[in-house]
């Protein structure tokens, strides 16, 4: 298993986008500066992993180019690498993984599974760790009418075969962990019947990332904005701990990593 992923406990992945249209934060952190004082502020809180994205999947996002992709984030790990905190590139584009990895990213989190052209390929001469995440659909167009049978088996199954083919491809196992991709194609049903079984993905032994900060499935079963939801986010990644997921991808870091201290010392 890759070094980033050996760790005793669970690792906390904060969120960095620099967008103008994210869900959450779009807007917040896409200029150079305010996007360097957040990583600041995330080490000091005790980020693990600082993923770092250039364009917006949440639902009906519009594509970025590759060019204003590239312009958004490569700046941003270049001044930000040097403090030491692993990277991680938030991206589906071969080009802006081979760039961002030479600039000093060390992870590619792709919410396309590296199906987009060259994805899988690039990945596999990086060598560096990916996380795989299952979509079912395009943003634009996911949460328009998603359907499963047993949203738990067909997300397992599409994501043991995407492993399969990375394996194939010359990724090693040892740098693969996986994501259900809450929120991505799915309805509030599949989401809580996604977590609630959440334990049975352990069965691909790889790590598991979640992602649950702030969604709408939260907002769903509480009723609160997505300014609001810091409560249910903190609720829901200490369910997913405790189902074993391996990596909590989050925008509070300094509150989660004080959870998830509280849990550690608990278990």
């Amino acid at each position: 298993m890759h070094k980033l992923y050996q760790s005793s406990r669970p690792l906390v992945m904060g969120i960095l986008n620099v967008t103008p249209d994210s869900f959450s934060d779009g807007g917040q952190f896409n200029h150079l500066g305010a996007a360097v004082k957040q990583a600041e502020r995330m080490i000091k809180e005790g980020v693990d992993i600082i993923d770092i994205g250039g364009e917006s999947t949440r639902p009906g996002a519009k594509p970025v180019s590759e060019t204003e992709e590239l312009a958004r984030v490569i700046p941003l790990i270049e001044a930000i690498a040097p403090l030491g905190t692993p990277i991680s590139i938030d991206t589906s584009k071969a080009e802006v993984m081979k760039a961002a990895v030479e600039a000093g990213a060390q992870m590619i989190n792709d919410v396309c599974a590296l199906q987009q052209e060259g994805a899988i390929e690039t990945a596999a001469e990086l060598q560096v760790p990916v996380c795989l995440m299952h979509m079912q659909g395009k943003p634009r167009s996911m949460q328009a009418s998603p359907s499963y049978e047993n949203v738990v088996l067909e997300v397992m199954a599409f994501l043991a075969q995407r492993v399969q083919l990375c394996e194939q491809s010359g990724i090693s196992r040892d740098l693969i962990s996986v994501d259900p991709g809450f929120g991505f194609g799915k309805s509030l049903e599949h989401n809580i019947e996604l977590l609630r079984g959440l334990e049975h993905f352990n069965q691909l032994q790889l790590p598991v990332l979640v992602g649950i900060s702030r969604k709408s499935m939260l907002g769903q079963i509480t009723g609160r904005e997505i300014n609001q939801r810091l409560p249910a986010s903190i609720a829901a990644a200490l369910i997913a701990v405790g189902k074993k997921a391996s990596i909590i991808r989050v925008h509070d870091v300094a509150e989660t990593v004080d959870a998830l201290k509280i849990f550690n010392a608990i278990n």
